[in-house]
């Protein structure tokens, strides 16, 4: 017996968008802030520390709006990049009085 394809079932439907989210690069780029600002504040740099902490506030606040869009992920990055900015402003202000 042949096999007959059915158009009404989605998973025989092929992909339109080329499959899957597009990642948010300003996402990945707001994280990896996040950790230099904590890198810089060990090696004693604790102004550009500072700068790259804001960055990564500024840059996961923009990843975060760009992943309310359905066809881009990163949001949960976005979230944990501002989180970490926020803790490595602490750290680099506490790095320049010790």
């Amino acid at each position: 017996m042949a096999t007959v394809n059915s158009y009404d079932r989605p998973h025989n439907a092929p992909a339109m968008n080329g499959g899957g989210q597009a990642r948010s690069a300003i996402s990945i780029l707001a994280i990896l802030a996040a950790i230099g600002s904590f890198l810089l504040s060990s090696k004693g740099r604790e102004f550009l520390a500072m700068g790259a902490a804001g960055f990564a506030i500024v840059a996961g606040l923009m990843g975060g709006v760009k992943a309310l869009s359905p066809r881009v992920s990163g949001g949960m990055l976005s979230i944990a990049a501002v989180l970490l900015g926020a803790i490595g402003i602490l750290v680099a202000i506490v790095a320049l009085f010790m």
